[in-house]
Parts: structure tokens; C-alpha cells; sequence
């Protein structure tokens, strides 16, 4: 018989002991099927769908429905005094109709100006005060400044610039949205290198009014019913584009239906477990893709005091550049969100990353931005390589080139991460420096 030593045995079993405490547990994996993730996404990126333009209500509506459908089905509430899931608000459409400009008593040719201004109707009879582009100036960052002029202004742009002009005139003059029409400066682009001493302008726009709606749905807080938890997709995208071959229908699968998808997925996850201690707000905005108007009204809606975090999701159809069970966070060191995130992952595989796109700005592109500068740490989580994806703002944006199975980890990670934020164990710290 072997004689053991006791001090020895002693030892292993505390060493065994503490080992084996040691070792992170992993999470309970939530009941996301891979089935249901494709069922969603396929539909919301059919060609039935029409590429879900927010100019077209009457096509994006059918979108529209879809999805308040899948909100029903899991249960959520309506948002606020709402009377379904649709967010209903009006944008002004403000598109250039007629007018002309003469420049020291010489009427301008119409390709040599353009009027920015939100106004029904412009005169002017003496000279506003006069900015000029030289052709030394950079011209984006000159442009930039003098959109923050607050009076009515002559730009006077050097001719060198003429194909700068040429696309910004084109711009222009597809017009212009607002939440109100009400008096703005207007500002005259004029291409020329000639000196003005005079002016005279009149200009006429004309404003059509357009229906619009997110659509949002709610899970009420057990124990902190006034303190609010975000999950945001945009399911808007570019409708029908010119042909390439026969294919005109730009169907936006990974922008943004994957985000739209996550968002209603765990919807339906938070619903079955039903013990978010926080109110959970689920919103699919529309218009992200004419300029944010979805998430501008629905931020006017929302005490932003009372909102702990936002999740938006945008463009997950795709394998990051890190690999399969990655992400990354925009913004991810103006708050301790994603750290949070991070740490609720711990005994799984998957990894949230910082931004690896810093020179692309997307903290500022996507609909987290309103809230971000209102101080919530709203952040969007994507794992779209932007720099190389050919198939952005594309009709070959399809369903056929979605990793189902990579998405499904995607909204599992962030059911899982969330868990300490929705339960009010954490609270991310805030946003600021955020213009």
C-alpha cells in the first residue's frame, strides 16, 4: 500500500479548489436561432421591398409594418402616448423652383450660382456681407465653416473650383429637408473671379410636405421604470438606383435590415426573459440615409438625462476585419460602454473592438450621433469592414451575401453584454465633448 502524504494531498485539493474557482463561467448562451435571424433579414431585404426609401412612404410603409408586426409579436408596449408602433412626424421638403441673381448690374447665368435657404421665397436688393473660397483655400474645410454662418452671405468661389462648385450646385439643387420652415440666411454661391460691388436676388423654393415614421416598441422597467436602454437599427436605405445589368433595386441587407434584424431579435429575447429592471426602448429609424431625420425627431421625444445607454446596430452582415465573434464600437473612448460590454463577455469567445476606422468619422455617421451629443453614451456596434465593403450603397447589398451565422453571435454578444446595463448594475459613464 502507498503511504500518502497528507500535507501533499492537503495541498492539491486547495490548489484543485482554487483553480477550479478561478474559472470564468460561461454566460447562459440566449435562444437566438440562426433561422429566425435569416426569416427576418430576408424579408426586410426583398425585392418586394423595394429598397425601403424613406422618400416613398407609401413603399417604405410595407417595411413599416413588417416590423411593427414583429414588435407585436414579442409583446412590447408603444412608446409613450402612442397609439401603435409608428412614430408619425412631417419633414419639409425645400427644393430650388425659380429666381435670378445679377452681379454688378449683369444677370449671372443659372449654372453659375446657387441659393441655399430654407426661406419660401428670397429678395435681396443690396449686398449681403461677402466670404470668399480662394483658390488657395481648401474648399471642404472653407465650405464647412461657412454652413455655420448665422446672417445671409455672398460666397463668392474662385473659378478654380469649378467642379467642386459643379457638385455641390448638383447637390443643392436636389433640395433640402427640415423638421420647420422658418427663416434661415441664405446663403449665394456664386462661381466667379470677378469682384461684386452690387447684387439682386430673387428666389423662390418650394416646400412639399412628407410623411415619415420609425417605428418603436417598448418593454417597461421592472424596478426603474424612467431610466431608458436604447436598441436601434435604421431600416431605411436608398430604393430603387439606375440599373446595373437588370438589378435597379438596392436592398440594403447588411445596411442596415441586419441592424433592423438585431434589433427585433432582441426585442423578442428581452421579452421571454422578462427581468430588464430598466425600460427597454426598440426603434427602427427611418431617413438615416438622407441625413438622420428618424433619430433627430425621436431624440426630441426622449429625456436624454434619463437615457443610460443606446445600442445601435449598423452593418453586421459581415465577417469583421478581426475575424468571426468580433465587433467593433464607434466612439469606444467616449465612454466606458463598450468596457462594460466587454467585461459581461468574459467566458465567451467573442470580442468587442475600438473603432479600427477612425478617418471614416462613423461615430458621427450613424443614427447614435443626436443622442451621443446630448451627452448619452450612445455608440454603434458594426463589423463592416467600410474600407474595402464594394457592395456599400450598392444593389448587390443582397440577402445572398449576409453571414447568417455571424450575425446570430453578433445579437447574441449583445444580448449577453448588455445584461449588467438593462438590469441597472451598470451605468456607463456619459458622453461629453461632443459637438
Amino acid at each position: 500500500m502507498i503511504k500518502i502524504n497528507k500535507n501533499i494531498f492537503l495541498s492539491l485539493f486547495v490548489g484543485l479548489f482554487m483553480n477550479t474557482s478561478c474559472v470564468v463561467q460561461r454566460p447562459k448562451q440566449p435562444n437566438i436561432s440562426p433561422e429566425e435571424v435569416g426569416r427576418v433579414l430576408k424579408t426586410l431585404s426583398a425585392d418586394d421591398m423595394l429598397g425601403r426609401s424613406s422618400m416613398k412612404p407609401e413603399e417604405i410603409g410595407k417595411a413599416a409594418d413588417f416590423i411593427a408586426a414583429e414588435f407585436k409579436f414579442a409583446g412590447l408596449k408603444y412608446f409613450g402616448d402612442l397609439k401603435s408602433y409608428r412614430q408619425n412626424f412631417d419633414m419639409k421638403t425645400v427644393k430650388p423652383a425659380s429666381g435670378s441673381l445679377t452681379i454688378n448690374e449683369k444677370m449671372v447665368p443659372r449654372e453659375n450660382y446657387v441659393v441655399s435657404s430654407t426661406a419660401e421665397s428670397v429678395e435681396m436688393s443690396t449686398l449681403p456681407d461677402v466670404i470668399y473660397i480662394k483658390g488657395d483655400d481648401n474648399f471642404n474645410t472653407k465650405y464647412r465653416e461657412i454652413l455655420n454662418n448665422t446672417e445671409d452671405a455672398l460666397v463668392v468661389v474662385d473659378e478654380k473650383f469649378k467642379a467642386n462648385f459643379t457638385r455641390l450646385k448638383g447637390f443643392m439643387e436636389r433640395g433640402s429637408m427640415t423638421f420647420e420652415v422658418k427663416k434661415s440666411p441664405a446663403l449665394v454661391f456664386l462661381l466667379s473671379n470677378e469682384v461684386p460691388q452690387s447684387m439682386v436676388l430673387k428666389h423662390k423654393n418650394t416646400i412639399t410636405s412628407l410623411p415619415m415614421f420609425n417605428v418603436v416598441g417598448v418593454l417597461p422597467g421592472k424596478s426603474r421604470p424612467n431610466e431608458y436602454v436604447v436598441f436601434s437599427g435604421h431600416y431605411d436605405h436608398l430604393g430603387i438606383l439606375k440599373a446595373v445589368g437588370k438589378d435597379s433595386i438596392a436592398n440594403g441587407a447588411d445596411d442596415d435590415a441586419s441592424g433592423t434584424t438585431a434589433v427585433i431579435e432582441l426585442a423578442k429575447h428581452f421579452a421571454k426573459e422578462n427581468n430588464n429592471e430598466r425600460t427597454l426602448v426598440f426603434v427602427a429609424f427611418t431617413a438615416e440615409e438622407i441625413g438622420g431625420y428618424g433619430s433627430q425627431y425621436f431624440s426630441k421625444q426622449l429625456n436624454p438625462a434619463q437615457t443610460v445607454a443606446m445600442f445601435n446596430i449598423e452593418m453586421i452582415g459581415k465577417e469583421s476585419k478581426f475575424g468571426l465573434n468580433n465587433a467593433f464600437i464607434t466612439g469606444y473612448e467616449r465612454s466606458d460602454f463598450g468596457k462594460i460590454l466587454q467585461k459581461n463577455l468574459e467566458g465567451t469567445s467573442f470580442k468587442f473592438y475600438p473603432d479600427p476606422y477612425p478617418k471614416e468619422n462613423l461615430f458621427f455617421r450613424s443614427d447614435n450621433a443626436t443622442l451621443a451629443r446630448l451627452g448619452v453614451p450612445a455608440h454603434t456596434i458594426s463589423s463592416d469592414q467600410i474600407d474595402t465593403d464594394k457592395l456599400y450603397h450598392s444593389v448587390d447589398d443582397e440577402f445572398e451575401s449576409m453571414n447568417i451565422g455571424n450575425i446570430t453571435e453578433i445579437i447574441k454578444a449583445i444580448a449577453i453584454s448588455s445584461k449588467t446595463i438593462i438590469s441597472g448594475k451598470d451605468t456607463p459613464s456619459r458622453v461629453s465633448g461632443v459637438k
